[in-house]
């Protein structure tokens, strides 16, 4: 069973102690006390309903039709009156019910309303009237006016059913007296002792029967009411960072494991293959068939190794780690299908997870200024200006980069946003496109 302490009514119930705790006067207490603010409630909405009463009246003694205009009236006046005089009994309850909340949960209850609105009156009923938790408020008192009232009523009549079982023994006496169980009636006490064993047997449900009824109001009020807690979100959106950075580091732990394996295992493996068919060349005729086909089988291994040095640079560049940022967007345009300029100039390094971030954002450009963009030339740019690492990639091509289109530009803003940097793209049709990225700067 876990350790930790219910916070509500509802978590309460389904411990095997509930019974033993204090629990369970408390969602009495919320219980009688809702009946007076109810009372209290229902006297001013009854004001404000007094128009479509009039109507309702006039329908039951037969007293249409009525003048058109006088029904319009009578009904736009009881719109008016509820929601404009509504806000301002709904308001105040729903304080009482905030504070009242406290005897069925210990979490705190807030108000879902902005910060208070200037003074004056005009400045308080256009801040106040314009709020989303004006009117939940309002639909609040609407629902307590209604709702509340029956699960109150529910409440009361299962605990009376059951206490008339278990005294219906001792009310019926001698038979002269009946008394009535739901659609049965009972005379006799040969005839209440079955009922009063069951009612002695669900006695031990009623103090679970007003904890839920408790529990539910409670939820319900703080459904309508409460507005998030400003440190329990501060305290969520750290844990949230902190996850999606220990995330990115474990990916990033992970890439170069993998880099490493390749780079000291694979690698490894297919250079001495290659020398040793470089070997077994020299050794045989190059005019023989078996020259010829270790000839071929050399020249593969020699485009093999090329191939996974590139998927080496792709998953990690060893150049990245070894010399930084600038000699590995270097060599990663060296052999780009297209001239491309780089000017770099960063000093001190950065974090790892900041360079890499910056590495692989130049990649996925090159790469949809190779697929999309008809580019003649390309400039890449990385400097640090304040506490940002800015990295622009410009290509002369045709424009019209569309996030929306697949493009890979949504890959690259996620790839930004894990180390909480942003992108800036302007891409006008017919060029050029400007991809522009601000990495927080973060000392090595």
């Amino acid at each position: 069973m876990s350790s930790v302490e219910p916070t509500t009514v509802l978590a309460a119930i389904t411990r095997r102690r509930f019974l033993l705790t204090g629990w369970l006067w408390r969602s009495l207490g919320y219980l009688l006390t809702t009946v007076p603010v109810v009372c209290a409630v229902a006297l001013p909405f009854a004001a404000f309903c007094v128009p479509w009463l009039v109507l309702v009246v006039w329908a039951g003694d037969g007293m249409y039709p009525q003048p058109l205009g006088r029904v319009l009236f009578l009904g736009v006046l009881g719109v008016v009156l509820v929601f404009g005089l509504g806000p301002l009994v709904a308001i105040p309850l729903a304080t009482l019910e905030r504070m009242r909340l406290r005897l069925v949960s210990s979490d705190r209850a807030l108000s879902a309303h902005r910060a208070p609105p200037a003074a004056g009156l005009w400045p308080w009923v256009r801040t106040r009237y314009t709020e989303a938790a004006t009117w939940r408020e309002l639909g609040y008192a609407v629902l307590l006016l209604t709702l509340v009232p029956a699960l109150l009523l529910l409440a009361a009549v299962i605990v009376g059913l059951i206490v008339v079982m278990v005294v219906g023994p001792l009310v019926v006496g001698d038979g002269n007296e009946a008394v009535a169980l739901g659609f049965s009636q009972i005379s006799s006490v040969d005839q209440a002792v079955p009922y009063a064993i069951a009612g002695l047997l669900l006695l031990p449900t009623i103090p679970y029967v007003i904890a839920l009824i408790a529990g539910l109001h409670g939820a319900l009020a703080r459904s309508l009411l409460c507005g998030d807690d400003p440190d329990a979100l501060r305290a969520r959106l750290v844990e949230v960072s902190r996850s999606r950075a220990r995330l990115v580091d474990a990916f990033e732990a992970e890439r170069r494991r993998i880099e490493r394996d390749l780079h000291d295992g694979a690698q490894s493996l297919l250079v001495n293959l290659t020398l040793q068919l470089g070997m077994a060349k020299l050794d045989l005729p190059p005019d023989s068939a078996a020259g010829k086909s270790v000839s071929q089988a050399h020249d593969q291994a020699k485009d093999l190794m090329a191939e996974l040095r590139q998927l080496i640079r792709g998953i990690h560049p060893r150049v990245l780690t070894d010399r930084g940022l600038p000699d590995a967007l270097r060599e990663l345009t060296e052999d780009f299908v297209v001239p491309v300029c780089v000017t770099a100039e960063v000093s001190p390094r950065p974090a790892p997870d900041v360079e890499v971030a910056a590495y692989f954002v130049v990649v996925e450009a090159l790469n949809n200024i190779a697929k999309h963009a008809d580019a003649t030339a390309v400039d890449v740019a990385a400097r640090r200006a304040g506490d940002l690492l800015v990295v622009e990639v410009v290509d002369n091509g045709c424009g019209g980069a569309d996030p929306e289109q697949g493009s890979g530009l949504t890959g690259l803003a996620d790839r930004v946003a894990a180390v909480d940097g942003r992108m800036l793209l302007s891409s006008p049709p017919g060029g050029p496109t400007v991809v522009r990225v601000e990495l927080p700067w973060i000392e090595n």
